[in-house]
């Protein structure tokens, strides 16, 4: 009976920490499509947008008055966020904030990202993509 329990107590044990290491899913490389939503206060902009991710560098488009304004450069994922690195120059007539760039939350079902932060007090960016 000893013995039962220390297998049981053994395999409860390796579930347990196999789940804790496994919180999301790895994100894949490739092309995302979808909407991009900025929201300042109850104002909503919309507007659709493309996101490359390859190697650890990605592009983002976008074809709506700066809704998003696009953005490329190098990102990468830690403590559960996705940091996104901005390598372009911009001009200064816009909110910067729509450039995907800095640190994100996000979710990942195999298909689906979704890509959220709340910035600077200015407003709340969200990318909701679909892998093609």
């Amino acid at each position: 009976m000893n013995n039962l329990k220390t297998v049981v107590l053994i395999l409860v044990s390796f579930l347990f920490l196999f789940s804790c290491g496994k919180d999301k899913l790895e994100i894949k490389d490739g092309t995302y499509k979808g909407v991009f939503t900025v929201t300042y206060g109850s104002e909503k902009s919309i507007g659709e947008t493309k996101v490359t991710l390859n190697n650890g560098k990605y592009k983002c488009s976008g074809n709506f008055n700066r809704v998003p304004a696009g953005g490329s450069g190098k990102y990468s994922i830690e403590n559960g966020k996705i940091k996104f690195q901005d390598e372009n120059f911009w001009t200064t007539d816009f909110d910067w904030n729509l450039i995907l760039n800095g640190e994100y939350d996000y979710t990942f079902d195999g298909k689906k990202l979704k890509i959220s932060a709340t910035k600077n007090d200015v407003g709340r960016y969200e990318y909701d993509l679909e892998k093609n």
